[in-house]
């Protein structure tokens, strides 16, 4: 990117924080960004082949550093789930989920790392899409859908192990009692707790990438002033990358985290 009097710093930041979005049916108040859905569907179809693959040629003797790499990853996830969810065989669903959703957060993470403009003149010119965003978890929608499906199955879990009568019961009689007078109260707490969970959950992941991805572009900008702008961009953008990575990671430790605590939490009785 070189500086140019027809180069505009907002006009920059807007082309490349716009979505290629298709509107849905008629009426214009449905949309789906198709970047976003797209390139999260690659990387998890890629994630789960990558793992089968290594997985298939898994061996009982000395495994190779592909093996040994996700034998780590298997008992660290499972180290984790262990420490939280006492209700049952946390094989059978939750420490699976739990590996599914940091592998595939991490993969969507991690795409902040590929450089921002190389790629637009790659998706520009190969795949003719002038507009293209490539982390799929700046985008508040993936998150939220995230967000959502983990909502969602908390609900599922707790009926399944309250019943849904159990589980009425309890929306209306805790935490401070089942007095008919206490039920609005209860009521209401509980629903601002069910509110807060999808929201912390989802707009943690989106506010911690989409920032992520604003400092990049403002180091790309700071590399269009000239020669000296160019050189200090390149140091701190180094900075930043690496200390990114512990973003990317950490952000999706911590969105798995959260999913195996809502899950374990649906399995207590008040």
């Amino acid at each position: 990117m070189a500086a140019g009097k027809d180069f505009n710093a907002t006009d920059y930041i807007q082309h490349h924080l716009t979505f290629l979005t298709k509107p849905v049916g008629e009426g214009g108040f449905w949309a789906l960004n198709v970047d976003s859905v797209a390139t999260a569907v690659v990387l998890g179809i890629l994630g789960l082949g990558v793992l089968w693959w290594i997985v298939r040629g898994a061996t009982a003797g000395v495994p190779n550093r592909r093996q040994a790499f996700v034998e780590i990853a298997f008992e660290f996830v499972d180290k984790q789930v262990k420490g939280v969810f006492h209700h049952g065989d946390r094989n059978r669903f939750v420490a699976p989920a739990a590996l599914t959703v940091f592998v595939w957060v991490l993969l969507m993470n991690a795409m902040d790392f590929l450089p921002v403009d190389i790629m637009g003149w790659v998706l520009a010119n190969v795949f003719h899409a002038h507009e293209f965003r490539l982390v799929p978890t700046a985008d508040v929608n993936t998150t939220f859908a995230l967000a959502l499906s983990v909502w969602f199955l908390m609900i599922w879990f707790s009926i399944a192990s309250k019943g849904l009568g159990g589980w009425i019961h309890e929306l209306f009689c805790a935490p401070f009692g089942s007095n008919p007078l206490l039920w609005p109260a209860n009521l209401l707490f509980n629903l601002i707790e069910y509110v807060s969970k999808p929201l912390s959950h989802a707009l943690r992941l989106f506010g911690n990438m989409y920032a992520g991805e604003i400092i990049f572009l403002l180091l790309w900008l700071l590399a269009a002033t000239g020669i000296f702008g160019a050189v200090l961009a390149a140091i701190l953008g180094l900075g930043w990358a690496i200390f990114h990575i512990l973003i990317v990671v950490l952000q999706a430790y911590i969105f798995m985290m959260l999913t195996i605590v809502y899950i374990s939490m649906a399995h207590e009785h008040h």
